[in-house]
């Protein structure tokens, strides 16, 4: 079974990309370089189903199997991340913020301001999986409530709310360029990265709230009431640490973070500086400063946390530091060895073509469907949903169906930029479901902390709410924001003309 589409490609790659994903959620976390390119052609390709069990099957099953791990993007930003959150965890620093954080916010919007800031986090998403998620649940577990309800609110807000942001990300240019390519077919006006962005905006604020009400409606009372000597967190508490070590502390790790934080703008701000583009001169976008924005928040929370513990008593040298990083990777084998599985189910399954096969034949079915814009909106949606499962990553699939269906809603009288909202409301969701969501093994293992019976299934169920809950939702602002003509942001309609 093959299947001959139009695919929007990079131009200096001359070939889709489809394993390696911005939104984390796929191999090859740390795109290769070029992997975001800034100019994308429309090219007409086949694409054929290929069997595991023949000949190139078995010989790509035997001869890529080291190459599938270690191309695995994931493994290496986990570790890289952990060494700073598990200094700062150790220390007691996370534990002094988290209660900070905790007095500062009221009961009830502890949830959504969690939740806020993972959506927030996109923007450098693999920070939002490795230290927001594990933040939330400490952040719960500090004030008695159930720490897997905070885990799920961090999880929902950095993957299930994940194509929309208050602010704009590199994801957004790529997405857009796409866009373009495929107006570009049907002799549009090309759309700029803010086409979308009073959606963006307005989607964040209410699809954060929704996924607050999940976790307190819904979701904690599931839960019941926690019991801590069901977890193995053993940590140095900020609550074990005296007022006074707690506030030099504190003090300390203010000024190391202030000292980076200077080291970081002189690497960033001044022209010229080592962070900018070489070419443009740009800060935001594909440049070094997006390219090292995990590596800087790293270093933020080691620097921070050493300098926590030196002032806070917790350590005194290097040795601590050796010792907590040391700690903190002896507990990441389970999910290592998961993880190694499931590089090699992501790669196999991608070199069969079985997604990109599917997509295009779903796609053809719904530019074959004779019905109205509403409907086809709405059915673009559900099977954006249904193929997140086997295909999370936001850009492959806009690479395939943007060159089909923007120029067949053009001809409709539907705006180019309403499609691309639409997208936005479909593609995130199941992003907390799906079993090739890479840090699933990582999150069910900071969830077996507090439950230990916790796992893969555990942490799925928890989500399940909140995904069929911020589809619903988010569909439902998307349609009555088509319906009613709101601008989708500066100058753009969602219609045409």
């Amino acid at each position: 079974m093959s299947i001959t589409e139009s695919v929007a490609v990079p131009v200096e790659q001359g070939a889709p990309q489809i394993d390696y994903y911005e939104d984390t959620t796929q191999p090859g976390v740390t795109a290769p370089e070029g992997a975001y390119p800034d100019d994308w052609t429309i090219v007409e390709e086949t694409v054929a189903i290929k069997s595991l069990l023949s000949t190139d099957g078995i010989r790509f099953i035997f001869s890529s199997f080291v190459n599938n791990f270690a191309g695995f993007g994931v493994v290496a930003v986990t570790f890289i991340a952990m060494m700073g959150a598990g200094v700062a965890e150790e220390s007691g620093l996370l534990g002094s913020l988290i209660r900070k954080l905790v007095g500062a916010a009221p009961r009830w919007a502890l949830s959504f301001i969690l939740i806020l800031v993972g959506v927030l986090s996109s923007v450098a998403s693999d920070a939002g999986y490795l230290i927001l998620i594990p933040l939330a649940a400490a952040a719960f577990a500090s004030v008695g409530r159930h720490p897997l309800a905070g885990l799920a609110s961090g999880f929902a807000g950095v993957a299930a709310i994940f194509m929309v942001n208050v602010s704009l990300t590199p994801t957004d240019a790529m997405i857009t360029e796409i866009a373009n390519e495929a107006i570009s077919l049907a002799g549009g006006q090309p759309i700029t990265i803010v086409a979308n962005y009073y959606f963006m905006v307005a989607m964040s604020l209410i699809l954060a709230l929704v996924a607050a009400l999940v976790t307190e409606k819904i979701v904690e009372p599931r839960l019941g009431t926690w019991d801590p000597s069901e977890g193995s967190a053993g940590h140095v508490d900020a609550a074990e640490i005296s007022p006074e070590a707690d506030r030099r502390g504190s003090r300390f790790a203010l000024i190391g973070f202030g000292i980076m934080v200077a080291v970081v703008a002189l690497a960033t701000f001044p022209p010229g500086a080592p962070l900018r583009d070489p070419e443009t001169g740009n800060i935001i976008g594909n440049t070094p400063f997006m390219d090292s924005l995990l590596f800087i928040i790293m270093l933020l929370f080691l620097i921070s946390g050493v300098c926590y513990g030196v002032g806070a008593g917790t350590m005194k040298g290097s040795g601590d530091v050796i010792k907590a990083i040391t700690k903190t990777f002896s507990g990441l084998g389970g999910m290592v060895l998961m993880l190694l599985m499931i590089s090699q189910f992501i790669a196999f399954f991608n070199w069969t073509n079985l997604p990109r096969v599917l997509a295009g034949s779903l796609a053809e079915l719904l530019e074959q469907a004779n019905i109205g814009a509403v409907p086809l909106l709405l059915g673009f949606i559900v099977v954006i949903v249904l193929l997140d499962f086997i295909m999370p990553g936001a850009l492959p699939k806009w690479a395939i169906f943007a060159p089909i269906f923007v120029p067949l809603f053009m001809r409709l009288g539907v705006a180019p930029q309403t499609l691309l909202a639409a997208y936005r409301v479909a593609d995130s969701p199941v992003n907390a479901l799906t079993p090739l969501m890479v840090y699933l093994p990582f999150i069910a293992s900071i969830a077996a902390r507090y439950q230990k019976k916790a796992g893969i299934g555990t942490v799925v169920a928890l989500m399940l709410p909140y995904s069929l809950a911020i589809f619903v939702a988010g569909t439902v602002v998307f349609l009555v924001w088509f319906l009613l003509g709101i601008p989708l942001g500066p100058g753009y309609l969602p219609v045409v003309g």
